[in-house]
């Protein structure tokens, strides 16, 4: 009996390990910046929505085209470092965004290096910030 406890014990902890591998691969994955372009543009628009909610807090703005694009901003306590709220901006409110276009032209989403609302800059990623604005 003792042998069977020690087995299970040993390939739980296998079927554990390898399932938190594989969904720390995905979180870096989808938090890293390599689905990003390294170019930095800029987007102005206005705002949909606003997210806080985890993974990260993103912003749905609609540009100057018409064109509907995902805006993710840093994680959570990097969002909240910048200065950004749920009560910094509302639906309707114009947004200037400085960041990273996904490397897919055809994905509408970019990663916000910084953010800027009625004149207020909120800096996601202060040291990735390479434009000057």
């Amino acid at each position: 009996m003792k042998t069977r406890a020690v087995t299970r014990r040993v390939w739980l902890g296998g079927v554990l390990g390898a399932g938190a591998t594989a969904l720390s691969g995905a979180a870096a994955a989808h938090h890293g910046w390599s689905w990003a372009v390294s170019e930095q543009s800029e987007l102005k628009g206005t705002i949909n929505t606003i997210s806080m909610a985890p993974p990260h807090p993103t912003l749905r703005v609609t540009d100057t085209d018409g064109v509907v694009w995902q805006i993710d901003l840093g994680n959570p306590s990097q969002t909240q470092r910048s200065g950004f709220t749920a009560e910094s901006a509302k639906p309707g409110d114009a947004v200037t965004v400085l960041g990273n276009k996904h490397k897919d032209s055809s994905k509408k989403q970019m990663k916000a290096v910084r953010i800027t609302i009625g004149g207020k800059n909120f800096d996601m990623y202060p040291e990735r910030i390479r434009a000057k604005s």
